[in-house]
């Protein structure tokens, strides 16, 4: 992984500007935070196999049957990536690793959770996607000579790709997904997710492999100081808790961060 470090917003935006369409992003509000999803923050070192398959079940099972008692704004997910997608961005852990094909709503998130009381850089990383993909789908064709998809026949049926092949034969890849059809926070937030697959595996287990070396795999360090230069610019791109939720959850957390940008 290529650290760079970030002292201004120019620098930020022109590094940002400079990278191709085929990278996908995720901010933190400490550069020191591990990439790593809600659930293995969750299982720390019981993180096995075993572990993680009995709390992800048990994590569908209570949520499945009372889904449509709650639900106001989404259609009934039919298959696992997508209530997988849908617990994760209701706040149930999974396994599944927030990412977004824009820099700035990654941005946002490592605003959204920032203390400027702590004094934390941020952190922002970015991933050639279109190069862990092109990797994880060969290494499924040199194991399995029945698999003939590419990088853009999987985008019209990724949760069956998800399903029935990555997650099914627990390939010791790194793997990056979406429903097909979207929640509304992740058609939003222009959501995407990387995942391990195999449950096994931690995520920065597979993307430090031999297989993903020489993929282009950035954490910029933000300067701590550029705090509330960087929602000032997000404001002026009409960014907001606002826009990313379109609830009131959103339009309180909007207020919660004005003050907080005020009182720092």
């Amino acid at each position: 992984m290529n650290e760079i470090d970030i002292s201004s917003t120019e620098d930020l935006i022109r590094e940002i500007n400079n990278l191709p369409n085929n990278y996908i992003y995720r901010g933190h509000a400490s550069y020191d935070w591990k990439l790593q999803s809600t659930l293995e923050r969750m299982l720390g070192s019981k993180w096995d196999a075993a572990t993680v398959n009995k709390f992800e079940r048990y994590a569908l099972e209570r949520f499945q049957p009372k889904f449509h008692l709650y639900d106001k704004e989404n259609g009934s997910p039919q298959s696992k990536l997508a209530w997988l997608s849908i617990l994760q961005h209701y706040g149930a852990p999974t396994r599944l690793l927030d990412f977004s094909e824009s820099p700035y709503v990654a941005l946002y998130f490592a605003l959204e959770d920032y203390q400027p009381q702590l004094e934390n850089d941020l952190a922002l990383f970015a991933l050639d996607y279109t190069a862990l993909m092109d990797r994880s789908i060969d290494f499924i064709k040199k194991n399995d000579s029945k698999f003939t998809e590419s990088l853009q026949t999987v985008a019209s049926h990724q949760d069956e790709v998800f399903e029935n092949i990555v997650d099914r034969f627990s390939y010791e890849i790194a793997w990056v997904t979406e429903p097909t059809k979207l929640n509304v926070r992740l058609d939003r937030q222009s959501g995407c997710f990387l995942v391990s697959g195999n449950k096994g595996s931690r995520i920065t287990q597979l993307l430090d492999s031999d297989l993903y070396n020489g993929c282009d795999f950035r954490k910029y360090r933000i300067d701590r100081d550029l705090y509330t230069g960087l929602f000032a610019l997000l404001r002026k791109v009409n960014l907001t808790s606002k826009n990313i939720y379109g609830d009131l959850q959103g339009l309180a957390r909007s207020i919660r961060m004005e003050l907080q940008v005020y009182a720092f």
